[in-house]
C-alpha cells in the first residue's frame, strides 16, 4: 500500500486543495515515481473545467511529470530503481491491439491519459505503465523537462511521423506554449522556418527560438507574400483558422498540421486541398518510441522550453497565472 499526497479539486473550476488518497498494491506492469517537477499545461485548465465531458473528480491534474523511480511492478522493464524519467499525457496502453503493435501506442483504444480517470502529477508521487514511463538522457534538466512530455512532444511527433525534410519551408501559427519549442525544433530540424503571431512584439523572441522568417497575420497582405511556399504549417492556437488563407501559403502537396484543440468545427474548403494536393491533419502527443526520439533530440540539441517556477504548495496562484495568459511560456511547479 502506498500513502500519495496531491492537491485535487472536488468540482469543476473549483481550487486545487490537499488531496491524499490510498494508491493500493502496485500492479504488475506498473511503476510508481518520486515526482520532483511537474509542468503545468492548458489540457490541465480544460480538464480542471471539464471543458471536454470527460473529468472525474476529486481532479488531480499533472502530466508533465518528472521524477525518480522509487518501486517496480514484476513486469515493468527496462527501468531502474533511482532512474531519472518523466511520464507525458499517456499512461497506459493495452500492449495488444494493432497500434500498439504497429509501434502506435498513443493510437491504443483503450490508451489511458495520466489525467484521465486517474490521478495525475500534482502530487509527490505518480504511478503509471512502464511504457509510458520514459528516460531522461542525461543532457536534459530535470527542473525544465516536463513540459517537453506533452507540449514538446505534440510538436515534435509530426517531423517524425511525416518525415519532414530539412530542406522544407515550415510555418509555425502561434508563439506561446506550444509554439515557442516547435520554432526551435523546426530551426534544428534544419528547416526554413516562419513564425505566424499577431504581436510584434514577440517578433525578436521569435527569430531568437529560430525563426527565419516572422509574418504578422493581421497584415492582409502577409500571406500572400508567401503564397505556394511552405511545405508545412503547424498550428499550434486554439481559436479558429483562416483555412482559405493558410492554404494559399502551402506548396504544392503542402501540409496544415492542427495540434491547438480548436472545440469549433472546421470549415472545409475542397478546392483549397484539391487544388496542389494539399492536405490537412492532425495528431494527438506521440508513442513512446517517438517520445524517446524527442528527449534525445532535445538533449543532443540542446532544445528546451521557457519556463517559470512555482512550488507545488502555490499551485492555485499557479493556475490563475496561466489562466490569466501571464505564463512565459510553460509553467513547471517544484515539489516542495
Amino acid at each position: 500500500m502506498s500513502t500519495i499526497n496531491a492537491y485535487a479539486a472536488t468540482a469543476a473550476g473549483a481550487p486545487l486543495e490537499p488531496f491524499s488518497f490510498e494508491a493500493g498494491e502496485l500492479g504488475t506492469e506498473e511503476v510508481e515515481i518520486k515526482v520532483t517537477h511537474c509542468g503545468l499545461c492548458h489540457s490541465d485548465l480544460s480538464m480542471l473545467g471539464n471543458d471536454w465531458g470527460m473529468t472525474a473528480y476529486p481532479f488531480v491534474p499533472g502530466h508533465e511529470a518528472v521524477g525518480i523511480v522509487t518501486a517496480l511492478g514484476s513486469g515493468a522493464k527496462g527501468l531502474e530503481i533511482g532512474q531519472r524519467v518523466g511520464i507525458g499525457w499517456s499512461a497506459y496502453s493495452c500492449l495488444s491491439c494493432h497500434a500498439c503493435l504497429s509501434g502506435r501506442h498513443n493510437l491504443c483504444a483503450k490508451n489511458q491519459g495520466t489525467i484521465v480517470g486517474r490521478h495525475g502529477g500534482f502530487a509527490d508521487k505518480l504511478r503509471a505503465q512502464w511504457t509510458w514511463v520514459r528516460p531522461l538522457p542525461e543532457g536534459l534538466d530535470m527542473a525544465t523537462t516536463g513540459p517537453l512530455l506533452c507540449g514538446g512532444i505534440t510538436v515534435f511527433a509530426p517531423f517524425f511521423e511525416y518525415a519532414i525534410p530539412p530542406t522544407a519551408r515550415v510555418g509555425i501559427l502561434g508563439i506561446g506554449g506550444l509554439g515557442h519549442m516547435a520554432l526551435q525544433f523546426a530551426n534544428k530540424w534544419g528547416c526554413e522556418v516562419h513564425a505566424f503571431t499577431t504581436s510584434e512584439s514577440k517578433e525578436a523572441e521569435a527569430r531568437k527560438l529560430g525563426a527565419h522568417h516572422v509574418h504578422n497575420t493581421k497584415n492582409p497582405d502577409a500571406l500572400k507574400k508567401i503564397a505556394g511556399s511552405l511545405d508545412l504549417i503547424i498550428s499550434t492556437i486554439n481559436v479558429p483558422l483562416d483555412l482559405h488563407g493558410l492554404l494559399s501559403t502551402l506548396a504544392p502537396t503542402g501540409r496544415l498540421h492542427v495540434l491547438g484543440a480548436v472545440l469549433e468545427p472546421l470549415p472545409l474548403p475542397a478546392l483549397d486541398l484539391i487544388f496542389g494536393q494539399k492536405s490537412i491533419s492532425g495528431s494527438p502527443t506521440g508513442s513512446p518510441t517517438v517520445i524517446d526520439a524527442m528527449l534525445n533530440f532535445s538533449a543532443r540539441h540542446s532544445v528546451a522550453p521557457i519556463t517559470e517556477t512555482f512550488p507545488l504548495s502555490q499551485v492555485n496562484d499557479a493556475l490563475e497565472h496561466l489562466r490569466s495568459g501571464k505564463a512565459r511560456y510553460r509553467i513547471v511547479l517544484v515539489n516542495d
